[in-house]
């Protein structure tokens, strides 16, 4: 047992034990893996999820050699299966990381900067290469946007320091366009550490129209459009917080417009983070600027967390540390909160038995828990976790917090494939009273662009009930979602997997 597993036995056990009851959910097993899952993304054909680390299990090295360790857990029976990815001569770590229309897994740049690979199940091996990018980069971020192209700024880790521009991947042509008018230069932050950080980990949010929304880290938000040669425009700034890297940003509401932060710190490493809140109101008509209201601090400073939409509208917040540093274990927030839209208030869930800060991943599964692991990833060193463990939320369980929820059922659904604004027919158990379209997700480095959550509100009775999309690509972005039905106590169903079209 390491020092730093030894301490965090201890505080496990000296929990109050009273704490370990309603409301507070439970933690699963602890689920093994061949190597530090460091980034994650969900396979929307077998909900299967994928992970990965760097050329090695446990260490990275920029250029050290163009393959990457990756491993697929299987939820449904627990297996773990490990593969080495060496035909796109990628080392996929600190990637951007975007899902796109069809489902695949579009991974782009770091240790091997210049490189796109897209992870596809119809082939061989399950990778593909993707164009290379014109402008080599990693700890950039990239999301998916309305059209179906993938757009990505930022990213002086690697590739060189400064100038990282916007570019737009197109999966149709299978390469790279500029985008001279996306300057990265307005949403950098004031690092102490330089162009070298100041551009990392952007909170990119697709929405109407092409455009895309820079949210953060940087305390500047900054509208991007992705037609033509792409443009830059001032969307003001995060009203009460500064610079926020590592922090959270979640579109938890994408009816509303309606985005969740999180903590953060001013500079990426030896940095005290803070307990910071806002909600961020994107603006119907694009290119207007969003409204900033700063809310409840978190319980817990956090930086390095990750934050996860769930069904029933709430944000589960997990990991991260006070102050941060880089591939350690100490000064960690080991209790996570939940946040309620609602009441804009949090409570403290049941404690980690093993800190998740820097390098580890959150993501949102099919049956509505909530898959947690990693960090560390730094050779001989003793913070690294080749594990993970399963959180199963308050909602999927009684009173009491030990029986098992009453859970609703989808029994069917129309289609398995539906248009932007279209309906589907839902045949459903229990006493349903809404749904959730959450976009399946991906994970690395505290950022998620593809996780959004829709709410719809069914028409119908009894166990027939009808659900219509919204109308535009901005909001309900094309690919594969989550279909949640969710009862009067906020108890979520299974999902099934719906994929939406243009």
């Amino acid at each position: 047992m390491t020092i730093s597993q030894y301490f965090s036995l201890l505080y496990f056990l000296s929990y109050p034990l009273s704490s370990f009851g309603a409301g507070i959910g439970q933690w699963g097993p602890t689920i093994q893996f061949p190597l530090v899952p460091s980034a994650a993304a969900i396979l929307p054909d077998t909900g299967e999820l994928l992970t990965w680390s760097a050329y090695s299990k446990n260490n990275y090295g920029a250029g050290v050699s163009g393959l990457t360790q990756t491993a697929v857990y299987n939820p449904s029976n627990g297996a773990v299966t490990q593969y080495t990815v060496s035909n796109t001569g990628h080392d996929m770590f600190c990637p951007g990381v975007s899902i796109d229309f069809n489902g695949r897994v579009v991974v782009t740049g770091g240790d091997t900067a210049n490189k796109t690979s897209i992870h596809n199940t119809a082939t061989s091996d399950g990778w593909l290469a993707g164009g290379i990018m014109n402008i080599p980069r990693g700890y950039q971020s990239s999301t998916t946007v309305s059209d179906g192209r993938i757009f990505t700024i930022g990213g002086s880790w690697s590739g060189g320091y400064g100038g990282k521009n916007g570019e737009i991947f197109n999966p149709s042509t299978n390469s790279w366009s500029l985008l001279s008018g996306c300057t990265v230069a307005p949403m950098l932050t004031a690092d102490a550490q330089g162009i070298f950080r100041q551009d990392n980990h952007a909170w990119l949010f697709a929405w109407k129209n092409g455009y895309v929304l820079q949210a953060g880290p940087s305390k500047a938000m900054n509208w991007y459009t992705t037609t033509g040669s792409g443009s830059q425009k001032s969307a003001g700034t995060r009203t009460g917080d500064g610079d926020a890297m590592n922090g959270n940003a979640v579109l938890y509401d994408a009816v509303a417009g309606e985005i969740a932060t999180f903590g953060g710190s001013p500079s990426y490493q030896y940095s005290y983070a803070t307990k910071n809140v806002h909600l961020i109101t994107l603006p119907s008509t694009p290119g207007s600027n969003p409204t900033v209201q700063t809310l409840t601090s978190m319980s817990y400073a956090r930086a390095f967390a990750n934050a996860v939409a769930l069904p029933d509208g709430k944000i589960f917040v997990v990991g991260g540390q006070t102050y941060a540093i880089p591939f350690s274990d100490g000064n960690s927030s080991l209790t996570p909160e939940m946040w309620n839209p609602t009441t804009q208030t949090f409570t403290k869930m049941a404690p980690l038995s093993t800190p998740r800060n820097y390098h580890s991943v959150a993501l949102l599964l099919p049956d509505a828990t909530v898959f947690n692991g990693g960090g560390g990833l730094c050779g001989t060193c003793t913070t690294n976790h080749l594990d993970g463990a399963i959180y199963s939320p308050p909602y999927l369980f009684g009173a009491d917090g030990k029986t098992k929820a009453t859970r609703p059922t989808i029994a069917s659904v129309s289609a398995t494939t539906v248009a932007v604004g279209g309906k589907l027919s839902v045949k459903v158990t229990g006493s349903v009273t809404t749904f959730s379209l959450i976009r399946i997700g991906s994970n690395t480095h505290t950022v998620n662009t593809d996780q959004r959550r829709v709410p719809l509100t069914p028409s119908g009775s009894g166990g027939n009930l009808t659900v219509t999309l919204p109308g535009d690509a901005g909001v309900v972005l094309p690919g594969y979602w989550y279909l949640f039905a969710v009862d009067s106590s906020g108890v979520p169903s299974v999902a099934k997997t719906v994929k939406v079209t243009l």
